[in-house]
């Protein structure tokens, strides 16, 4: 009978609270949540401008870009609304580092190896010949204090730099003859950027700067004789098997190239603490996203080019990797000699890579060769 009664009693109270005598319990609650994308009439939107080197949409970089202001836009319920414009859109490619140091655009995407005119060091945040891994590079940047020192790098700059996708090892790219021995990289006119340009040029080759955009049809026009791009998913979109017809390996430039998002400080320090965080979260998704990306695709895109396409899939030859390495070590250390904290990059980015090599090859790379 108590229990009966305590029963009553809980379902008697349980009705109070939605008797007509309290209206205000049936009124939603002010804190009520917004749908997603929808920011409420009290929250300051911030309209940001992206910037690209990339070809808009290009699948992959281009792609990436869009993934970074689409997560941003949700995760920030609306307030963080980023527009992102591909390369030549509002400014060329390679003055996107600039344009976002200016504030002409908050936001940038691209690699830092393109500033290396300005910055040689910065290369090494990208990719080093013979170098890292994707998965070494994030190791390094996370957890190494490779990050740090970027920033610091970056900070004259009024920028702030984050990793913001990865392509995984690329190929060793187009050639429109074919390479049977050192002679044939002699006068070579190659599309290829960063510390693997400066390789090249000391192996005799001739290095030749080319946006994205353009090229499909310096190879195409004889422009250039060979071109790295990325790997086949990117070539492929692109279009390159159309224009020359051997495809070499394997990727001694760009083993694990970091892309890069470019922040302006200024409009950076201007956003709330959670604003912020978002940002670095965001980034840091879209850089293990875009190297999924990249490593679902590839597959069959290689499969097209082969099967349909009738590429021929070629390994460069012994004596010229053998040249490209030897060569790769002077260039490296070299660009070390810039400034005190290029020595300190230098330094940090090599300390690393000599611990994870050590390791990898009783682990990484004793499995890939017994598997």
């Amino acid at each position: 009978m108590k229990t009966f009664l305590f029963v009553g009693l809980l379902l008697t109270c349980a009705g109070c609270g939605s008797s007509d005598k309290n209206p205000a319990a049936s009124e939603p609650s002010a804190t009520a949540p917004t749908a997603v994308g929808a920011p409420t009439a009290a929250a300051k939107i911030y309209r940001w401008k992206m910037i690209t080197t990339w070809p808009k949409n290009l699948p992959g970089p281009g792609t990436g870009a869009e993934r970074l202001a689409e997560m941003l836009r949700k995760m920030s319920n609306g307030r963080l609304d980023i527009k992102v414009y591909g390369a030549g859109e509002l400014v060329g490619a390679f003055e996107v580092f600039d344009a976002v140091a200016e504030g002409s655009a908050e936001m940038g995407h691209g690699a830092a190896y393109y500033w290396r005119g300005k910055l040689p060091i910065a290369a090494m945040f990208t990719t080093v010949p013979f170098g890292m891994t994707a998965q070494e590079m994030n190791g390094w940047l996370r957890y190494g204090g490779g990050m740090e020192l970027w920033r610091e790098l970056y900070a004259p700059f009024d920028l702030v730099p984050l990793a913001a996708g990865n392509t995984g090892a690329q190929m060793a790219g187009w050639f429109n003859k074919e390479i049977n021995s050192l002679a044939d990289i002699q006068g070579l006119k190659m599309r290829i950027p960063g510390l693997g340009g400066e390789v090249l040029a000391r192996a005799g080759g001739v290095p030749v700067a080319v946006p994205g955009g353009e090229v499909f049809t310096a190879l195409q026009t004889g422009v250039i004789d060979a071109t790295e791009w990325v790997g086949p998913y990117n070539d492929l979109a692109l279009g390159l098997h159309t224009a020359a017809k051997y495809y070499y390996y394997p990727p001694w430039h760009e083993p694990g190239p970091t892309l890069e998002a470019l922040v302006n400080k200024t409009a950076y320090d201007a956003l709330p603490n959670d604003l912020r965080a978002m940002i670095e979260v965001a980034a840091q998704a879209v850089n293990d996203d875009v190297l999924s990306d990249f490593t679902a695709h590839n597959i069959a895109a290689l499969e097209t080019l082969v099967e349909e396409y009738g590429v021929e899939v070629r390994a460069l030859p012994a004596d010229v990797l053998a040249k490209f390495k030897s060569v790769s070590l002077e260039v490296v250390e070299e660009a070390a000699g810039e400034s005190e904290l290029a020595r300190r990059i230098y330094d940090s980015y090599m300390t690393f890579y000599a611990g994870v090599k050590r390791y990898h090859r009783l682990t990484e790379q004793a499995y890939l060769e017994i598997r």
